[in-house]
């Protein structure tokens, strides 16, 4: 067999990564293609859809130099200090352009992706998140980019990039970064194990929270108190911030089993979106 069956370019992303990297680049691009008037307020945000757009192609240029093992400091990974270096970096950047920006949005996700190539023999780079391998920062770089191209086409009134398979591929991510954005304020005398378990068979994973602090396994629990079944659209949009779990649970996009059901609600509490 060839040993690139099964992966991206040259073996350093897993199967389809690359390739999702590039195709929601894509199709950002095609969500801000021909909008005149990027002053448009993105729903639930302080940015207009020229900023949003602008901070993505920012982030996706951000990534491509981590890849290269570049040092660019961005925050120390909190979410205000992650804050305070996006104001900072928009204030430096003036492009608000949609045509502009989609260029480089769909640019630098590509030089990522091949950045990550390149390099797949180099050390761990080091993010806004910590040290990660390569196959995680790319995950990581795709669920940003979905987030915020989730943003705009809600802006844009148009049909968002985010379906079952794409999650799929962000899960190495957000599973890696879980227990360092829990709340340590909303763990702190919480013990409680949870199994979560993406529908259509998009896979489980266990939750162990603990003296203030959270565990997560890539296999789900043999004994959880609560298990969650959630879509995987939902799943990812609770936790980009991006949907209220009470919306998820009346469209019925939401199901709690188990000896403690009622721990489900407070699930999405327990971390801090970065």
């Amino acid at each position: 067999m060839d040993q690139a069956a099964g992966q991206d370019v040259r073996g350093a992303l897993p199967a389809g990564l690359g390739q999702a990297i590039r195709q929601a680049g894509d199709d950002i691009a095609a969500v801000l293609v021909g909008v005149a008037d990027t002053s448009v307020a993105v729903p639930g945000s302080a940015w207009t859809v020229g900023e949003a757009a602008a901070h993505l192609a920012l982030a996706n240029e951000l990534m491509a130099d981590l890849a290269l093992g570049r040092e660019r400091p961005y925050g120390d990974g909190t979410p205000r200090s992650l804050a305070a270096a996006n104001a900072g970096s928009l204030a430096a950047f003036g492009e608000r352009r949609a045509e502009p920006l989609a260029t480089m949005i769909t640019e630098q996700a590509a030089r990522c992706v091949d950045a990550l190539a390149m390099t797949a023999d180099g050390p761990a780079p080091v993010t806004p998140l910590g040290s990660m391998d390569r196959s995680v920062l790319a995950s990581y770089l795709l669920t940003h980019m979905l987030g915020h191209g989730y943003d705009l086409a809600r802006a844009l009134r148009r049909p968002h990039m985010i379906d079952a398979e794409r999650v799929a591929l962000c899960m190495p991510f957000m599973l890696s970064v879980m227990p360092t954005v829990a709340d340590g304020s909303a763990v702190a005398g919480l013990t409680a194990r949870y199994t979560i378990r993406l529908r259509g068979g998009g896979g489980a994973f266990g939750v162990t929270v603990a003296e203030g602090a959270v565990r997560v396994a890539a296999d789900p629990q043999d004994r959880p108190d609560c298990t969650i079944v959630i879509h995987p659209v939902a799943f990812l949009l609770i936790a980009l911030g991006r949907r209220s779990p009470w919306l998820a649970m009346a469209r019925g996009q939401i199901l709690a089993t188990g000896r403690k059901p009622w721990l489900a609600p407070r699930f999405p509490s327990l971390f801090i979106a970065p």
